[in-house]
């Protein structure tokens, strides 16, 4: 039986599969894979999101202790905490969108024609009178998928490099700016334990009495649970800061790694660079019981 030629709108259909099947990449690529390690470890920002609440609540901690003097400067100051919490977080939601978009640009279904594929097919099928059946659409499949290996990885990799290209100057700015932040955070978690600390350290011994040994043991118990809090977030803005500089560093080294696919140099030093993305990410993920455990080992 000879089938009626293929009308207008299927041979439209097919060739739009076939470009498709042209600008798709191979994503056992290299560069691909090393785009997405370095998404998957610098997406986890929650550090930078989790210490910018914990700036935005200053005054609520420092608060009882606080002279009448102090409180209406810090009242004043927290009102401009909370005005620009919503443009610190705003920076942190452009950055780990971006850094979503990169790990999908780059990952194993960014340019799979298998959905589209199946998806025409399905339509086709829907389509009696193209005079086309299930023959023609695994011959269809088939020739866009031997036209897909066919293909060189380059696509994928341009449209990736071309990303990675377009963003590195306004990420790096963003970075630039989260980092400033975090440095800002600390000092002023400095000041609220200087308050709050200073305090403590000039009220505990007027109750060093017997009548009061009490309430001087719970005082001390508190200024050392205090005391401890403000080492972690000490050293909670240090690690940031450290996985902040190094999403900037990878990110660049994976820009030069995809200008320069055949270059040892700049892939030597992407691997690097993700080693070290790696490790702050892990350090930043651990338990604060742990981080203080790993600074005191830290020679």
């Amino acid at each position: 039986m000879i089938l009626p030629p293929p009308s207008r709108r299927t041979l439209h259909a097919l060739r739009c599969t076939l470009l498709l099947a042209v600008l798709a990449g191979c994503t056992t690529s290299p560069r691909l894979q090393e785009a997405r390690d370095v998404a998957t470890h610098a997406v986890k920002l929650g550090g930078y999101a989790d210490l910018s609440e914990r700036f935005r609540d200053t005054y609520t901690r420092e608060r009882p202790y606080l002279t009448a003097a102090a409180d209406a400067r810090e009242r004043a100051a927290d009102t401009q905490r909370r005005a620009v919490f919503a443009d610190i977080m705003a920076i942190h939601g452009a950055v780990v969108e971006y850094l979503r978009t990169l790990g999908q640009v780059a990952g194993a279904d960014a340019f799979s024609l298998d959905a589209p594929i199946k998806a025409l097919g399905g339509s086709i099928k829907a389509w009696p009178d193209a005079g086309l059946d299930d023959r023609h659409v695994k011959a269809f499949t088939g020739l866009a998928r031997l036209v897909a290996r066919a293909a060189t990885a380059r696509e994928q990799e341009n449209a990736l490099r071309q990303m990675v290209r377009d963003a590195e100057p306004h990420l790096q700015l963003l970075l630039d700016a989260m980092q400033r932040l975090l440095r800002y955070y600390d000092k002023s978690s400095d000041n609220e334990r200087a308050i709050v600390l200073g305090m403590l350290d000039v009220e505990i011994p007027f109750a060093e009495t017997p009548r009061d040994r009490l309430l001087a043991a719970l005082a001390k118990a508190h200024r050392q649970a205090r005391a401890q809090e403000y080492r972690v977030a000490g050293l909670r803005h240090t690690l940031a800061i450290k996985h902040v500089a190094a999403i900037a560093a990878a990110h660049t080294a994976l820009l030069q790694r995809l200008e320069q696919p055949d270059n040892a140099a700049a892939t030597e030093a992407l691997r690097q660079a993700s080693g070290t993305l790696r490790l702050h990410a892990e350090a930043l993920a651990q338990p604060p019981a742990t981080q203080l455990a790993t600074q005191l080992e830290q020679p």
